[in-house]
């Protein structure tokens, strides 16, 4: 167990006793987390609690502390990508599981039950834009989960070797890593929806297949994703936060759950005809799943 103090150069505590990026004090932190990507979700998803508590921003994080009916939670916004995601699953940790005011680990642990409610594009023809995706498996193309100790379940490794030999993946590449969602969170969510492998890519453009003016190191990345079957499940979609999600709750000993909206058929060629809509459909779809609301 770790007995030092965090020094203030790695746990950094603002004025009002908030940690740094996120600007949350651990009074203000729910065990239930809600992450969306974009700032302007957080309120799409709390004008459903019944009563709010609290809110704040700072940088791309702006987050609301509510209820609905007698679960208290917080939805907060991450921004996009990996990189973001290790900010706010070591802060959300440290919330919960380090005392601000000594500086030490805190004598009970901690495990919050995080759900992601994201937009994603599907790799599948059959999975149309407004679809909700439940991702039973995060596939890091991003690397970030390599910087810390981890140990992979069977599952997890067997996936991991599948997609490196099924897609002939690119040695220029980052070493990808599988991690699983939570168990329970995924059974109660996938019920009227699709479930698959969610490859979480590290960019927008060349390493989600977008090919623009910049020359990709490979022209047929899409395809190659399409080619992975494993244990009955095949890659659903794409996106940008769910593998590091997984990765880092399982590092820290929390529970995650992710869902997409399908707003784009990377197959297809074809966007969502009314974007909001279908997120706010994902929206009422999940908090009625897991809080009954």
């Amino acid at each position: 167990m770790h007995t030092e103090i965090f020094k203030p150069s790695e746990l950094i505590i603002n004025s009002r006793g908030a940690v740094y990026h996120l600007n949350i004090r651990p009074d203000e932190l729910a065990t239930n987390v809600i992450l969306v990507g974009d700032p302007a979700r957080t309120e799409k998803v709390a004008r459903y609690f019944d009563t709010v508590e609290c809110k704040n921003e700072h940088r791309e994080f702006k987050w609301i502390t509510g209820t609905i009916g007698s679960e208290r939670i917080t939805v907060l916004s991450s921004g996009i990508g990996t990189d973001n995601i290790d900010i706010v699953l070591n802060e959300l940790d440290a919330l919960a599981n380090i005392n601000f005011e000594t500086r030490k680990l805190k004598e009970h642990f901690t495990s919050l039950r995080i759900m992601r409610l994201g937009t994603s594009g599907s790799l599948s023809s059959d999975i149309p834009a407004g679809s909700i995706v439940i991702s039973a498996y995060g596939m890091g193309t991003d690397g970030l989960l390599n910087y810390y100790v981890h140990t992979p379940s069977e599952n997890e490794k067997s996936l991991t070797d599948a997609f490196i030999a099924q897609t002939d993946y690119p040695s220029a590449f980052a070493k990808p890593y599988a991690c699983e969602a939570d168990a329970e969170l995924l059974d109660t969510l996938s019920t009227e929806t699709f479930t698959g492998i969610t490859v979480t890519a590290c960019g927008f453009y060349g390493p989600q297949g977008r090919i623009l003016r910049a020359q990709p190191q490979t022209d047929n990345l899409l395809e190659r994703f399409q080619k992975v079957h494993w244990n009955g499940l095949a890659v659903t979609n794409f996106e940008m936060e769910t593998s590091a999600i997984y990765g880092l709750s399982k590092v820290l000993g929390h529970k995650a759950v992710s869902v997409s909206v399908i707003v784009a058929n990377r197959i297809r060629g074809e966007f969502s005809a009314d974007a909001d809509a279908d997120v706010d459909k994902m929206i009422r779809y999940s908090l009625k799943k897991v809080f009954g609301a």
